[in-house]
């Protein structure tokens, strides 16, 4: 099994990053992550303006998958999270939906205690530890690891969670897959513009899908298909997220596009994953007995 430090990480998702391990497909690797301010945060009492803003949202690695091509999909099965037992959460003006109302910055940390995260004496929330950050490098330019598209990258998705196979596009050869911003819980939305924020570990295994030309980002868990968007304006993604799943049900199982969108009207479920990051997220979900009935076979993905 490999290892990735948690000193070893990047700012942005880039064609010019060096990777700091090289795999063969079919390893399994595990990340070492800090939470999303590079811990620097210990204390409620912690200065909000000291933190240094260049680096938020380190993302560990990356990663080369040995003969991994551009046009090649890399197959990430996430087998396990494993969290601290501190988060911390954040919020103030400008930051999130409420930060045009919120006058001083407030640090909040949240033990995780018997599988809850305790906001307060009383309010406990069931912990769901979920991956923030996860994507491959662009092909070209740099881009930030605070902000999603169809790299993969800051989608902060909920359903980045344990057991699920995220499928993401290979640009550059090896992939230079990295990952980071573990949550103890979040909601959709994000709205406070963090989850809890923690550090930790994930393992995950790593394959590659040769010859197909899926609508990327997508994720396959126990009981879900899932497209995943990311555009400026949050109408834009949803909508997205929306058009990819027919595509994939037309051109990979052969189903009419009209009836594809019956069947997403009838029974898929459009979701927010976040509304805070520099582009906005959102995601499809078709249970996944309709995904098998129309043809699809989750042993395409290693399932």
């Amino acid at each position: 099994m490999y290892r990735v430090k948690k000193q070893d990480v990047v700012y942005t998702m880039s064609p010019e990053n060096q990777p700091v391990l090289k795999v063969e497909a079919g390893s399994i690797v595990t990340f070492e992550t800090c939470d999303c301010f590079e811990d620097q945060i210990q204390s409620a009492d912690t200065v909000f303006q000291a933190l240094d803003w260049n680096r938020i949202n380190p993302a560990s690695g990356p990663i080369y998958i040995e003969e991994t091509e551009p046009g090649d999909i890399l197959v990430v099965h996430i087998q396990k999270i494993e969290i601290k037992n501190q988060g911390v959460m954040v919020t103030g003006p400008d930051l999130g939906v409420m930060g045009f109302d919120l006058q001083e910055n407030v640090i909040k940390m949240i033990p995780i205690q018997d599988g809850k995260a305790v906001l307060s004496d009383k309010l406990e929330v069931p912990i769901n530890p979920m991956i923030g950050v996860i994507g491959t490098a662009p092909a070209k330019e740099a881009i930030s690891c605070g902000t999603p598209g169809d790299h993969g990258g800051n989608m902060d998705c909920k359903q980045m969670r344990a057991g699920t196979t995220l499928l993401l596009p290979v640009n550059v050869p090896g992939a230079l897959f990295a990952l980071g911003d573990l949550h103890a819980a979040m909601a959709d939305g994000e709205v406070a513009v963090c989850g809890v924020e923690i550090a930790g570990e994930v393992t995950v295994k790593l394959d590659v899908i040769k010859g197909k030309q899926w609508p990327l980002p997508m994720a396959v868990n126990q009981e879900h298909l899932i497209t995943i968007a990311s555009e400026k304006e949050l109408d834009k993604a949803a909508d997205r997220a929306v058009i990819n799943m027919v595509q994939f049900l037309h051109e990979e199982l052969g189903v009419e596009k009209a009836e594809s969108t019956f069947l997403l009207s009838a029974a898929g479920d459009l979701r927010i994953c976040q509304v805070v990051d520099p582009l906005k997220t959102a995601r499809m979900e078709l249970p996944l007995a309709y995904a098998t009935a129309l043809g699809f076979d989750p042993k395409m993905v290693g399932r």
